[in-house]
């Protein structure tokens, strides 16, 4: 009778939870039609305006692939705790309109919301900024607080201001990774690990409680590489010299002294910026620029979104007669199998590549990589793809982003030629496995597993003791891994294994120095490196042409619905809905903080565990 009575109750909450959607879904349709006949929310953009450059989300490569329907309802119920990620060619496409557009005098840098981002990334926008500022316009930047790469591009700003209680936060770059070797022991976890290189760092971590001195080594040659040019860069374009720069904390201090604490003076007497203002005299000084909106209470301007909803079309039409030089961009950890756009899967990346391959329009192909790698197997199926773009015809340029290391650089290697921004990591040519077993965690639980086995090799288990003999065959795996990464990268570099030896054992290089030790051919942005494959395939016109991920017939319908911009205002307006969703949106939550932890690890899915991962490619800023 209980089972009965709890069935019931399952049955009817069921039927209640699809009945509450199923009305959701045929209003959504119905506001979705409606909102498509109506223009009432026309974007209109007044004769003398502000571009309003509010990056408030990551910049990145490839946006990665979000449920429509899943994100839809969490911004109902939930609301959007994360901000939008934002594509980089985007932003530099806004900027370079606006610099032709003639109703667009002004850009106003409001970067508040802007997480960290790589400087390669920081200097597309930057040129972009230039350009606008070449064309006799005005770039003003204002804010309350500066972090390291938010000041990046307001540096490049004609004024800087500044909340007078605000502060710049330029600290330099490090890298503090956490160690868990005292931590696996006392939980009585067996570490197996297989690796060769000197470098490979990645895991350290589970076998150490701090640093080792090669990795201290090289960690601190690149950083300090990529700190120099942050240096460089922005004393380049402030009235001030790399000397303005505080590097110890004594000289700081003193500086800090010297103004009583007040952080505010403290950037405006060094330089930093040029003005201490408060929104409303930022406000003022605009309207005097470019003048009032209708209400008369702000300055003409648009945001970035409403701009960029101007100037690109909902949907993209390919034109069938024109040439193409195609992009394909693998962002993300390469992992085996399919993956969805913002992740790279050794087959759906490589299917990207043989779309390009087969395509009779497509004369030649960039692949812009963003990656610190992952399963060597996944990066070898990708390799083999960009090997068939080769042996079709169509040449193929590398265009590394921030970060094309490890697994990031044997899909690299095989190209015709290796761009790279001055600041790309790169590098990091070594392998490691990875083998964890738990006997004596589950010994202290009084928990054991003993049987028999047709053979020797036969139950190997987490839960068992890992067989010395079989320890030894899984380091010669991993030691022919890296002769293969050594020999792949030779025979692609015109080196001998030994040469790159030299250069590889997992060390990561700063881009400049990788083109001084031949791993990487000449120095530029995507931009640079799709002129180059123009080049190579003889192209006087072309297009270039992205390469995506293709969505299923319901994907793309439910993607059409649901990211209308009518259709999220007004799941968010039904409260009624929201109280009907509103704990399932609770569970959601509780297990997306339960699964956070583990979820990097379903990223590691080499069929035969053997990874090329640079761990150390992300620093914080």
């Amino acid at each position: 009778m209980i089972a009965k009575l709890f069935k019931g109750l399952w049955t009817g909450i069921n039927f209640s939870r699809r009945l509450v959607l199923n009305i959701l879904f045929v209003l959504i349709v119905i506001l979705f039609i409606v909102s498509i006949a109506s223009d009432d929310d026309e974007i209109k953009v007044a004769d003398t305006s502000v571009l309003r450059l509010n990056l408030n989300g990551p910049i990145v490569e490839e946006k990665t692939y979000v449920d429509p329907v899943e994100a839809a309802i969490n911004d109902a119920t939930m609301g959007n705790d994360e901000p939008a990620e934002i594509l980089l060619d985007d932003i530099v496409e806004v900027i370079d309109q606006a610099t032709e557009d003639q109703r667009i005098s002004v850009i106003l840098l409001d970067l508040q919301k802007m997480p960290n981002a790589h400087l390669n990334k920081l200097k597309q926008i930057t040129q972009a900024l230039e350009r606008f500022k070449a064309a006799d316009k005005k770039v003003i930047a204002s804010g309350y607080y500066y972090s390291q790469a938010q000041y990046y591009l307001a540096a490049h700003a004609d004024e800087v201001s500044m909340h007078p209680y605000g502060g710049v936060e330029i600290q330099g770059f490090a890298m503090y990774p956490l160690y868990f070797k005292d931590a696996l022991e006392k939980l009585g976890i067996t570490q197996h690990i297989f690796r060769v290189g000197t470098f490979k760092s990645a895991v350290e971590p589970f076998i150490r409680n701090d640093m080792s001195d090669a990795a201290k080594e090289a960690n601190s040659v690149w950083l300090g590489a990529l700190w120099q040019e942050y240096k460089q860069d922005v004393a380049a374009v402030r009235p001030f010299d790399e000397s303005n720069f505080d590097e110890t904390m004594d000289v700081f201090l003193a500086k800090m002294q010297a103004v009583n604490g007040d952080s505010g003076r403290y950037a405006l007497e060094h330089q930093w910026v040029d003005s201490l203002k408060t929104n409303q005299q930022v406000r003022q000084e605009l309207i005097a620029l470019v003048g009032t909106e209708e209400t008369g209470k702000t300055f003409n301007q648009v945001s970035f979104n409403e701009y960029l909803s101007l100037i690109k079309p909902p949907i993209e039409f390919d034109n069938p007669v024109t040439e193409k030089v195609a992009v394909v961009v693998a962002r993300g950890t390469i992992s085996d199998g399919e993956r969805k756009a913002g992740e790279i899967g050794g087959d759906s990346t490589a299917a990207l590549l043989r779309k390009a391959r087969l395509d009779e329009k497509v004369k030649a192909v960039v692949l812009r990589i963003d990656s610190g790698g992952g399963s060597m197997f996944a990066s070898e199926v990708i390799r083999a793809e960009v090997l068939a773009l080769k042996a079709a015809g169509k040449p193929v340029i590398a265009s590394m982003s921030s970060v094309a290391a490890s697994g990031g650089y044997w899909i690299a290697s095989a190209a015709n030629e290796i761009w790279a921004a001055p600041s790309t990591i790169t590098g990091s040519i070594g392998v490691f496995g990875n083998f964890m077993t738990f006997e004596n965690t589950m010994a202290k639980l009084g928990v054991y597993s003993d049987g028999v086995a047709t053979t020797e090799m036969a139950g190997l288990s987490v839960t068992r003791p890992l067989n010395e003999k079989m320890a030894q065959v899984i380091q010669l795996s991993v030691e022919d891994a890296y002769q293969r990464f050594l020999e792949v990268v030779a025979e692609a570099r015109n080196m001998t294994p030994e040469q790159v030896d030299n250069i590889a054992q997992g060390r990561v290089w700063i881009a400049s120095q990788a083109q001084e030790l031949g791993l990487i051919d000449k120095l530029g942005n995507k931009q640079d490196a799709i002129k180059a494959a123009a080049e190579l395939a003889k192209l006087d016109f072309y297009e270039v042409k992205t390469i995506k991920h293709s969505l299923s017939g319901q994907e793309q319908l439910m993607q059409d619905i649901f990211g209308n911009a009518s259709v999220k205002a007004f799941i968010g307006s039904q409260s009624t809905l929201q109280n009907a969703l509103s704990n399932q949106a609770s569970i959601n939550g509780l297990l997306k903080q339960l699964s956070t932890e583990v979820e990097s690890l379903q990223d590691y899915n080499d069929p035969q565990g053997i990874y090329a991962r640079c761990l150390v490619c992300n620093i914080s800023q």
